[in-house]
């Protein structure tokens, strides 16, 4: 049984496909069995709009590693990969951020990524990933959909739909991110 005074989950699901990515989240934030909020947005765009990024985790970490990874990407500029992996040392080795407890994945027109507090910064296989209480939901409804004729952002909406279907701590309120890929 979990702690009652646990935040719970999100889900955040990405898919590559036919020149588009997406990045898409629920909004629901719980604590124990309470919503508290059914519209955050978990989804946002960053580093001049050449990036969209997502968080499971909580808030105010999260909120800092969104500030930690737009200060990398303007020292590297159009160098997602660059700047992820620089973060993600930073993550792993400052006092402070070691004790964040968010997971993120970002993606721009080239490379998708997932990265964690543990130094990892993975791209997914299949140009599809989640996070979150929900992800693996997700996940398994996105890759079950890539092969057929839906575009990215339908293939994420119908796919975190299945999640909201699924996970308590998930819902269907989205925020949807889209940037053309290469």
């Amino acid at each position: 049984m979990s702690d009652p005074q646990t935040w719970h989950g999100t889900t955040i699901l990405s898919v590559r496909k036919g020149g588009k990515v997406v990045i898409a989240g629920d909004g629901q934030v719980s604590l124990g069995q309470t919503i508290i909020k059914g519209n955050a947005r978990k989804v946002r765009p960053l580093g001049a709009g050449h990036v969209i990024a997502g968080f499971a985790g909580a808030t105010a970490d999260a909120m800092t590693l969104f500030e930690r990874l737009e200060a990398k990407l303007e020292q590297y500029p159009e160098q997602l990969t660059r700047a992820c992996v620089d973060m993600a040392k930073d993550w792993r080795t400052d006092r402070y951020l070691r004790r964040l407890e968010a997971m993120m994945i970002v993606a721009d027109k080239k490379v998708s990524l997932v990265l964690t507090g543990t130094g990892d910064v993975l791209e997914p296989e299949r140009g599809v990933v989640a996070i979150g209480s929900g992800g693996n939901y997700a996940l398994a409804a996105a890759r079950a959909l890539i092969d057929g004729e839906l575009d990215a952002e339908a293939i994420a909406r119908r796919s975190m739909a299945i999640a909201a279907e699924i996970c308590v701590y998930t819902n269907a309120n989205l925020t949807v991110e889209t940037l053309e890929a290469v």
